[in-house]
């Protein structure tokens, strides 16, 4: 069980929320790398999910983009939280602390 595992579609969000509140302001491709470096590299981000949840999010009004310029001085989409993206995130942390203390009490 050596092969990195996708990250499912529901988490997704929560996770782009939580390492955007925690690193600050990051563009698409830091934020994928936070998260795979956070999870120990045990999951794996496909960019064509990646994406379409930060455009999701940013219409949504949880977070907004603006261009920038990265570290390698390359044009980059740099996104940060909202005030809404903050009471969603405290919302959505709680809900799947719920979610998975229920899913841990079924599998023991």
């Amino acid at each position: 069980m050596g092969d990195k595992a996708d990250v499912w579609q529901g988490t997704l969000a929560l996770m782009v929320l939580k390492t955007i509140e925690t690193m600050g302001t990051l563009h698409g491709y830091g934020i994928a790398r936070r998260i795979e470096q956070t999870s120990g590299d045990l999951l794996s981000l496909n960019y064509g999910t990646l994406y379409p949840a930060l455009l999701r999010l940013e219409q949504e009004g949880a977070i907004t983009a603006e261009w920038g310029v990265s570290e390698n001085n390359r044009r980059a989409k740099y996104y940060r939280l909202t005030p809404l993206g903050k009471k969603s995130f405290a919302e959505e942390s709680q809900s799947w602390t719920r979610l998975s203390a229920a899913i841990a009490r079924v599998m023991a």
